[in-house]
């Protein structure tokens, strides 16, 4: 004799949101990442489809294992950024110290390779670092008086390299994303 179990009776266990090259993202990670500070919840799932993409080309690559007191580190500010919380959410996601310690892992695996792959800081011109100055005066305006470029550049030259930085990971990011296979299924 042959049991079904009618369509009826089918429990929802958790709600895939993205298929990131195959691999599920579900609800439940978006609540954790959130809940644990690793995404803001605006642009979440985005967020954390580009974090899947960049831990297939971390498991490619292989940068150097994070030391385990740095893991443990980052674990507890992982679990401070949930803060009184943290129990409720662990709760309500299935998510233990264990997959704490390994999403603080990845974390440090993810910079480690973004520092090999990108640098730390890139090489700038002082051209570039002057022209940094000139376009954001905002940021180096002390008590309404622009601080004289030689006072302010080391401070340009810092944030010049993030900018260039950040806009370098940001188009490399969009070549993985025109690479994957990522499907976002209809809410």
């Amino acid at each position: 004799m042959v049991s079904s179990i009618p369509v009826n009776g089918q429990q929802l266990l958790d709600r895939v949101v993205a298929r990131v090259n195959g691999t599920a993202i579900t609800l439940t990670d978006v609540n954790a990442a959130i809940a644990l500070g690793i995404v803001s919840s605006s642009s979440a799932i985005d967020r954390l489809i580009d974090r899947q993409l960049v831990l297939a080309e971390v498991a490619r690559f292989l940068p150097p294992e994070p030391q385990a007191s740095a893991v443990a580190v980052e674990a507890g500010s992982l679990t401070t950024n949930a803060g009184p919380e943290l129990a409720e959410v662990m709760a309500s996601t299935g998510i233990d110290e264990a997959r704490i310690r390994e999403m603080a892992r990845e974390n440090l695996r993810i910079q480690a390779y973004l520092n090999q792959r990108f640098g730390v800081t890139p090489q700038l011109t002082e051209e570039e670092v002057a022209q940094y100055y000139r376009i954001h005066p905002e940021e180096f305006t002390r008590s309404g008086t622009l601080m004289p470029f030689t006072e302010a550049e080391p401070l340009a030259r810092e944030r010049a390299a993030a900018e260039r930085r950040a806009t370098t990971v940001a188009s490399w990011m969009r070549d993985l994303r025109t690479r994957a296979e990522i499907a976002r299924p209809a809410d």
